[in-house]
């Protein structure tokens, strides 16, 4: 299988031990982690070569970012080293009722302030086929997204498949207003083969709603076939997407979610089982672990979407189970769940 190469920010995650508040906080738990990144340890996992491109400051914290991408089996070759700082963000998690809580702490990393030139991108992609960025990216700064658009723009001239998630961030996007947000996220999804989001991230970035449904009140009970009118738009925006998909979860608490998802490559809306996660552990990372599940999937199932859809929808339920931000599964596990099997019972 060829190599899949992504880029981002990796940054420190500090989090209260268990669901803490963090007025009750006399520590933190450290994980490093970030959308691109977490990709790139799942594709590892499923034993897919994988290179994560970033910057990291050269000093303690950044090494131990580098660290943590050696030991899951991540190619850090094209990393590149400069500025200043590793992002941060604190996290508080959310029980029941209670919703988790993000605070960002990432101005003037190492990340944000990257531009064009700096990395040697047909170096990158050689005996690569796939690149992968997300919305995260282009929302840090404008010199990060000039930087994407210069590697997608690479990309698709060397003639890789390019996937994105459009994650969209309210809290990154300070540096530029709605309408520029937009033309940015237009530019570099229009060399998207592969697009995914869910209702909130089409809605704004593009303007782009469900017809005749509203997901705020219908909650966890969204049907899938309600999204057949996103993906169509999004496909007639973007004429080069051959498949788009969306997530499809429904949050009865921050314990209690309905994980689902859906793909339509233009003629068929494949849907996946609805799986109940009843007991959730972390769900950051939960979408990002999708995408890893869904680039395997599409990798080694090419004329499947069914199976390459389940494969996705059952690793990110799994990812459910794992502290931290990163999906920590193999192929046989995930098989196992996509097989049916969710008792957890003891493997002996």
């Amino acid at each position: 299988m060829k190599k899949v190469v992504t880029f981002g920010e990796i940054m420190l995650r500090l989090a209260p031990q268990e669901f803490l508040r963090f007025s009750q906080a006399s520590s933190f738990d450290v994980v490093y982690g970030g959308g691109e990144s977490n990709v790139a340890v799942s594709l590892a996992n499923y034993g897919v070569p994988v290179n994560f491109v970033t910057r990291l400051p050269k000093n303690d914290i950044g090494e131990c970012a580098l660290m943590e991408m050696r030991k899951r089996g991540v190619n850090t070759d094209h990393i590149i080293i400069g500025g200043d700082r590793l992002g941060i963000y604190f996290l508080e998690t959310g029980a029941v009722s209670r919703g988790s809580k993000v605070v960002y702490d990432r101005a003037h990393s190492a990340m944000s302030e990257i531009k064009p030139g700096m990395v040697d991108w047909e170096k990158a992609f050689e005996g690569a086929d796939w690149f992968h960025w997300t919305g995260i990216t282009p929302a840090i700064s404008q010199s990060s997204a000039d930087a994407c658009l210069e590697a997608v723009q690479i990309a698709s001239k060397m003639g890789l498949t390019i996937s994105t998630d459009l994650n969209y961030r309210a809290k990154l996007w300070t540096y530029c207003d709605n309408s520029k947000r937009e033309e940015i996220m237009t530019e570099l999804t229009s060399y998207c083969d592969i697009v995914l989001g869910n209702e909130e991230d089409a809605e704004m970035h593009f303007g782009i709603k469900p017809e005749g449904i509203s997901v705020q009140t219908e909650g966890h009970n969204v049907k899938a076939e309600a999204f057949l009118s996103v993906c169509e738009q999004m496909m007639k925006k973007f004429p080069r997407a051959k498949k788009v998909i969306t997530t499809l979860r429904g949050s009865i608490s921050a314990s209690h979610n309905t994980w689902a998802g859906v793909l339509f490559d233009g003629k068929t809306l494949y849907t996946s089982p609805q799986y109940q996660i009843t007991d959730i552990v972390d769900r950051v990372g939960g979408g990002d672990s999708f995408m890893g599940g869904l680039i395997y999937g599409l990798k080694q199932y090419p004329n499947d979407d069914q199976n390459a859809l389940n494969f996705a929808v059952a690793a990110s339920c799994l990812k459910h189970t794992i502290k931290g931000d990163a999906n920590l599964v193999t192929v046989s596990e995930v098989e196992k769940l996509m097989g049916g099997d969710a008792s957890g019972r003891v493997a002996r």
